[in-house]
């Protein structure tokens, strides 16, 4: 493939190897070594669309109510768009969440880790809605709040299980409306439910750890909370 990109463009290996490694680099293709090696072209990972979205942010004066505005706007209508697409499988994911997400636990980084996997159920959610600009605004969001939000060390435990469990209701109650169709009531419990856990985080003193991501911070995937409530 090298030889017939320099014949096309009329350039030496080293300036093809240079370009290569530049699209790779940005997330466009995966080089492989060996005799059947070579460029494959992939899709953009979320992480690294996230590591240059926040390191334009870190220039930028964005807060968590930001955040959370921009929310309440989005996630009524991605959950409700999502509705009629759910099927037994992401019914059954959105209970397994909220199941590893009850806090019974009142160790601290749990409960924070906890939080985090919340965010799971809106993105199941979001698989499942077909507008695809909508998922990916909404995805994007959330893996923000995964892995810049950080809160206060001086806040209770207690502080923590109180939001889980709040989230723990509002999913329980969104999940059974949208076995049930109910779009329109899906949309009127996710709006509330922004706005309980805009309050939470404040509440929490939440902030965006606003500081610059690198690439080996994208390397591993977002925490993903496992089985169990211990």
């Amino acid at each position: 493939m090298e030889k017939e990109l320099q014949k096309l463009f009329g350039v030496s290996k080293s300036t093809i190897r240079e370009a290569l490694k530049s699209l790779e680099v940005q997330g466009l293709i995966t080089i492989s070594t060996g005799p059947t090696g070579g460029a494959t072209i992939i899709e953009v990972p979320l992480e690294r669309t996230l590591l240059f979205l926040q390191n334009y942010l870190f220039f930028q004066d964005v807060t968590m109510k930001d955040i959370y505005a921009a929310r309440r706007l989005l996630e009524p209508e991605l959950a409700a768009g999502a509705v009629p697409y759910l099927t037994e499988k992401h019914f059954r994911a959105l209970e397994e969440n909220i199941e590893n997400c009850q806090p019974t636990s009142r160790d601290e980084t749990r409960l924070v880790y906890q939080r985090q996997a919340d965010l799971d159920f809106h993105d199941i959610l979001a698989s499942a809605n077909p507008d695809p600009f909508l998922r990916f605004l909404c995805q994007m969001i959330n893996e923000m709040l995964r892995r810049l939000v950080v809160f206060s060390t001086h806040t209770p435990p207690e502080e923590h299980a109180e939001f889980g469990c709040a989230n723990a209701k509002c999913h329980t109650n969104l999940l059974e409306a949208a076995r049930q169709r109910d779009a329109e009531r899906v949309r009127h419990l996710m709006r509330a439910h922004m706005d309980e856990a805009s309050g939470f985080v404040e509440r929490l003193n939440g902030q965006l750890d606003g500081r610059l991501i690198l690439d080996s911070e994208m390397m591993s995937p977002p925490f993903k909370l496992p089985p169990g409530r211990s």
